[in-house]
């Protein structure tokens, strides 16, 4: 009990505190510049005036120098910037060709001068070699990288590889399939990643995935992020205390926004089987296998009002139509003319709906020999699109909104869980994903500056046989399915048939199917920053709500065996299954996260970076109580119901203290000792 006192006093004051300050959470996706003014003796610069300008779109950003002569402007939006260093009775300084990325800080270190007979030193900024202030470890994948290097399918999750520490996640391929773009960070699961899409969730929050980009069937994305869209890409680890949520890394990716200029540009890209070689395992006495694949799109870019707003959008599409080989053996007219034909009313009906293909290769009757070629067409249609608006009050305050669209349609054979290559079974796919993101930059003073975000993610998708308007009930064949949800040709399977000697090719979809959710998560957070001498403070609070309304109709169509394709013709069944119930449910999960966190420069070349998280994760409810669980002497109960209030007990211990150190021995920013 007394632990139990203390851990919720520890969290009541940390909120308070928290609270009192302005809170806010950061997980940015913006960036800081900082720096020391000094004047030619060494001797610290107290009070000067520090400005920044975007070069692109004209935000200004300003600040005064505190008693050490430090100065931080942290939430800048990625791109170019301008810095500007003045003070009476010392040459103003001007440092171009400051590029900030994404979730990093840019050092910049100006010496001011004595008056005389230059006005301004204008000097350009070098690059920057090593971090000399945080020890966060990861990478940052640069638009000139991504537009340069060919990715596969135009998938963005290809390039997160890239990164010290990045590998292609070994779990990825026993994982369930229609997952897609698995990455593992310095050994994390592929699953553990925290996937943000200019500062908030894109994350599906039932797979753990990204929910663009993430696979639909057969583990093809079912919608894409554009990458001309794409301005910076970070994949951060061992990061601060303003990050959480996953073990593994934060992948924080920032959309292009529109500029002073004009600018765009349109692309298609084209694959085709009449440029690719036969497959070794497509023999040349059957038809070359079916390809095609072309992705298109445009984005472009500009200003509604020059320095304060701007417009961005782009969209991409791509179509796809593959033909898949194969060889089955299919029951031949002839064999089923002397067998006698379908005495089964029911079995009947099913001829009539021609479920098998021709035989179209010469075997003898009752061979077991393939006896047809199959090539049963999987297709691919997506549509995504991004819009973006960017606003700037009095050239600091700004005021970011982001739209996301990505809709697709997909129909694949297999699928999962044995299905089969004969047309007119395949899993039909329909995904639609949206995202909203809006984001505001407060600057209440020199030192002080808040942001608030708000972002809504949502995800539809379902599986559904090909054959799903169909109603077994209109030849005969009583299964017991009355809702539509799950219509369509129970699986039928053949086994072994002795005068074969084989298997004859099972026709209906798979059993997997039908299934599908929405995925709603709600996500909004706050940050306040605020610059104190020789301290940079962050503080913060975030809110995630994750709903997932969904359905796993897994086997309702039911399973017929039949021994012999004689049996079947009679309708006499071997074995076979159906499962029933109601497997609909909506699961929700309210998370919450509070952090503190401060940035010490002790000296000039030495930083200590400190803070402190508290995550909740909260018990998985579901909105109708029809969850159970098993009770060793009840057995199974509801939630809600014999005492059971929840699920499983709440976790209050989800503290995450951080500490790190920088020092730049030598103070120029080329050897840094880092640790943390």
């Amino acid at each position: 009990m007394r632990r139990r006192s203390s851990v919720k006093a520890l969290i009541c004051g940390m909120a308070l505190i928290l609270f009192l300050c302005v809170p806010g959470v950061a997980q940015t996706f913006r960036g800081t510049i900082l720096g020391n003014v000094t004047d030619n003796t060494a001797a610290v610069v107290p009070g000067a005036d520090v400005s920044v300008k975007n070069t692109d779109t004209g935000l200004v950003r300003t600040t005064t120098t505190d008693s050490v002569g430090n100065f931080t402007i942290p939430e800048l939006p990625i791109g170019m910037y301008e810095l500007t260093v003045q003070l009476s009775g010392f040459q103003k300084v001007v440092v171009s060709g400051i590029k900030v990325e994404i979730a990093s800080e840019r050092r910049v270190d100006v010496t001011l001068r004595p008056a005389g007979t230059s006005e301004t030193i204008t000097v350009e900024a070098a690059v920057p070699l090593v971090s000399t202030t945080e020890d966060t470890l990861g990478g940052i994948i640069e638009s000139a990288r991504v537009d340069a290097l060919p990715v596969n399918g135009r998938d963005f999750t290809k390039l997160l590889v890239l990164v010290p520490g990045a590998s292609g996640a070994p779990d990825g391929a026993s994982d369930s399939p229609g997952s897609f773009g698995l990455f593992s960070i310095n050994g994390n699961r592929g699953r553990s990643n925290n996937y943000m899409l200019d500062g908030t969730d894109m994350n599906d929050g039932y797979r753990n995935l990204p929910s663009i980009n993430e696979g639909g069937v057969f583990g093809t994305p079912a919608t894409i992020l554009p990458i001309e869209a794409v301005a910076e890409v970070g994949v951060l680890s061992h990061f601060e205390a303003e990050y959480g949520r996953s073990a593994g890394s934060v992948v924080n990716i920032v959309t292009k926004s529109g500029t002073n200029k004009v600018h765009g540009s349109a692309y298609e890209y084209i694959r085709n089987d009449a440029l690719d070689a036969r497959n070794y395992f497509n023999a040349a006495t059957d038809p070359k296998s079916h390809f095609r694949n072309n992705q298109f799109g445009f984005d472009m870019g500009g200003p509604f009002v020059k320095d304060r707003t701007f417009w961005y959008m782009s969209y991409e599409g791509q179509r796809e139509t593959v033909g898949l080989n194969s060889v089955a053996r299919v029951p031949d007219p002839r064999e089923i003319a002397a067998l006698g034909g379908a005495t089964n009313p029911v079995i009947k009906g099913i001829l009539a709906r021609n479920p098998w293909p021709a035989p179209n290769r010469q075997v003898p009757l009752f061979d077991p020999s393939p006896n047809v070629f199959l090539t049963t067409m999987a297709s691919n249609r997506v549509d995504s699109m991004i819009a973006k608006i960017d606003h700037s009050f009095n050239k600091s305050n700004i005021l970011t909104g982001r739209y996301y669209f990505g809709d697709s349609d997909q129909s694949f054979p297999l699928a999962i869980l044995a299905g089969n290559l004969i047309p007119g079974f395949n899993t039909i796919t329909p995904t639609r994903v949206q995202l909203i993101s809006l984001s505001f930059v407060s600057v209440l003073s020199t030192t002080k500056v808040n942001e608030t975000r708000f972002g809504y993610n949502r995800f539809f998708e379902t599986f559904s046989p090909e054959d799903s308007s169909f109603d077994p009930r209109t030849i005969g064949l009583n299964n017991g399915v009355t809702s539509s949800r799950d219509f369509g040709l129970p699986f039928i399977r053949i086994r072994n048939d002795p005068q074969l000697g084989s298997s004859i090719a099972s026709i209906g979809s798979t059993l997997s199917v039908p299934r599908g959710r929405i995925d709603t998560n709600w996500h909004f957070m706050d940050n306040f920053s605020w610059h104190l001498p020789k301290h940079h403070v962050k503080l913060g609070f975030e809110l995630r709500r994750t709903f997932i309304n969904g359905y796993f109709d897994a086997g309702y169509r039911g399973r017929l065996d039949f021994a012999s394709l004689a049996d079947f013709l009679q309708g006499n069944l071997s074995g076979g299954r159906i499962a029933r119930g109601d497997s609909q449910r909506g699961t929700f999960q309210n998370s919450y996260a509070w952090y503190l966190q401060d940035s010490f420069q002790v000296r000039r070349n030495l930083t200590f970076n400190y803070g402190l998280r508290w995550d909740y994760y909260g018990v998985i409810g579901e909105e109708r109580d029809r969850l159970s669980n098993l009770d060793l002497k009840k057995g199974l109960v509801l939630v809600g119901t014999g005492g059971l209030d929840s699920l499983y007990g709440r976790d209050l211990n989800n503290f995450s203290p951080r500490l790190a150190v920088a020092w730049d021995i030598r103070g120029k920013g080329k050897t840094v000792l880092r640790a943390g």
